[in-house]
């Protein structure tokens, strides 16, 4: 019977052409549809995937810069106070307060003063103390300037504390800054040593959320392109050099001779010695196309079903229509042969096949265009997903861009988006002469409202200070908090100093004279500084500021001093 029917479809007989037309007519309609479909499917797919693996290195890459920064510069200013500069290095308030800094901030391993010969006076729990570490790198380093080490290992240290995996070692990375005296002369050094556990516990909270089943990888690659995190690809993995450096992901091939789609993220941490360190999201380009594969395999079934459909109908319609015309055939071979007499077509049979034939055809026609229809409903709501799909995404960067300009406790500008304001305003100075003064203003013994009061009044003192600022400040006026209890109030032209001085008093009255919740009275010190044209950078204007607040502090508190 099979191939009873397979002589039928012999492409020399029409009803064998009519199957073969509608066959593969329907199939290459559907094929056409179906790969432009799916290429605009597998563009947004791919568009919206890499995008969404920068946007989490993005992340990772600022957060850890912003606590690299941090760190650097609270090493910075630590070594300036007066207890530095001016006390001996051996009094016991100087290992009272770097414990207090230790307790602060967990992320310390160790930070301690150490002397011009290398003997290490003062650290949190005598930790240390006596030790020769001159030989160190950190330590020759700080002696000429403010310096940040890169990622190492520190057996000295590493016996002190718990190994957190059997066959990783004990990583640290340092900060240090030369103590100088009155005269500019060095008398010491500063250091800390930092956990590397620190680092990858921040980068790994920024990329985790759903990297398991997407398949993601995180890793971190110093400036020459070798994996630091994690430790199981340091020396054997090598970071590819990127094709287009400024896309923010591409399909990069890795010396494990695999493809992966990787987005790289520079962190910009303003240290004292550049680090160079990047971010690095990769995935398995296998794991990466998986959802376009099945999309495609799943249009290719659906043509071929459809396209068997399609030559199915065709042969049952081209049966019927090719009767009579075969009827007719074998009549004229009798006639030719004159064996025997014509049987022609019967006539109402002939006009009935051709009005059957017509309404076959009209009945194809409309089947044709359901399927259409079919395929561009389709394909609206393919683009219908895609398009919400992109709307989420335009939702989530907005999202992002605000989380990363604004402070999550208080609600003004945070440290990284006042950074860019000044640094535009000072360039602004360089241009047109148009100066700025800036405001540093730090809440007097907020150590203490926190002790008393715990830390949930704090965080409110904290929003309430927010507040204060906004209402006490120009629309124009830039209100930034610029770490823990400190903010910064940023001026545009401002140059007359009774201006800026007026301003930070009505700050000053207007926190004195609130009555926070839980807290009570609440006073604060300001310091301001106005921008100079023999100014070097922004940073010494903030520099100022910082000077003066700690004069305001030095004289009493609950004042303003201007520099």
């Amino acid at each position: 019977m099979l191939l009873a029917w397979l002589r039928r479809l012999h492409p020399g007989n029409f009803r064998g052409r009519l199957t073969l037309w509608f066959g593969l007519l329907s199939l290459t309609t559907l094929l056409i549809v179906g790969l432009y479909v799916g290429r605009i499917a597998s563009l947004e797919l791919a568009e919206f995937g890499g995008r969404t693996l920068h946007i989490s290195a993005r992340s990772a890459a600022d957060l850890l810069a912003s606590n690299l920064s941090e760190r650097d510069r609270e090493i910075r200013l630590l070594r300036e106070s007066l207890v530095f500069a001016n006390g001996d290095l051996h009094n016991p308030e100087i290992g009272r307060m770097l414990t207090v800094r230790q307790q602060t901030h967990d992320e310390y391993a160790w930070i301690g003063v150490v002397d011009l010969h290398g003997t290490v006076l003062q650290a949190p729990k005598d930790l240390l103390v006596g030790n020769k570490i001159g030989h160190w790198p950190w330590y020759q380093a700080a002696l000429k300037g403010p310096y940040t080490g890169d990622v190492h290992e520190a057996q000295l240290l590493a016996e002190q504390f718990p190994q957190r995996a059997a066959k990783e070692p004990m990583r640290f990375i340092d900060f240090a800054a030369p103590i100088l005296d009155a005269q500019g002369r060095v008398r010491g050094v500063l250091g800390a040593q930092a956990h590397w556990d620190w680092v990858i516990d921040m980068a790994e909270a920024a990329t985790t959320q759903n990297a398991t089943q997407r398949q993601l990888e995180m890793l971190i690659a110093d400036v020459n392109g070798n994996i630091l995190y994690p430790f199981h690809h340091t020396g054997s993995l090598q970071l590819p050099k990127p094709v287009q450096p400024d896309k923010p992901y591409e399909i990069l091939r890795w010396n494990d001779d695999r493809d992966y789609l990787t987005s790289i993220a520079e962190v910009q941490a303003k240290t004292s010695t550049p680090l160079g360190w990047r971010i690095v999201l990769r995935q398995p380009l296998d794991d990466a196309v998986r959802p376009l594969r099945t999309l495609h395999r799943e249009l290719e079934i659906f043509g071929l079903v459809v396209a068997f459909v399609f030559a199915f109908i065709a042969y049952r319609l081209a049966t019927r229509v090719s009767q009579p015309i075969e009827q007719l055939a074998r009549a004229v071979r009798d006639v030719e042969r004159r064996d025997r007499l014509p049987v022609y077509p019967d006539e109402h049979k002939q006009i009935n096949e051709i009005r059957q034939l017509s309404a076959s055809i009209q009945s194809m026609t409309g089947a044709l265009l359901r399927h259409e229809k079919e395929l561009k409903t389709l394909n609206a709501s393919l683009e219908q997903q895609v398009h919400e799909r992109t709307e989420a995404l335009s939702i989530a960067n907005q999202e992002l861009e605000r989380l990363a300009t604004v402070d999550g406790l208080t609600g003004v500008h945070n440290r990284r988006h006042f950074d860019a304001r000044i640094k535009e305003a000072f360039q602004l100075l360089g241009r047109s002469e148009r100066g700025f003064g800036l405001l540093l203003l730090d809440i007097d013994h907020f150590k203490s409202i926190n002790d008393r009061h715990g830390h949930q009044a704090g965080d409110e003192v904290l929003r309430r200070l927010g507040q204060l600022l906004t209402q006490s400040t120009r629309v124009t006026d830039f209100v930034a908090r610029y770490g823990g209890e400190e903010f910064v109030v940023l001026l545009p032209e401002c140059t007359d100093p009774n201006e800026g001085s007026a301003v930070a008093e009505k700050i000053r009255a207007a926190v004195a004279a609130t009555d926070f919740p839980e807290v009570g009275q609440v006073t604060a010190s300001v310091g301001l500084s106005l921008a100079r044209k023999d100014d070097a950078s922004a940073e010494a204007v903030v520099t100022r500021a910082d000077q003066a607040l700690y004069e305001a502090k030095a004289q009493g508190r609950n004042r303003v001093v201007a520099r």
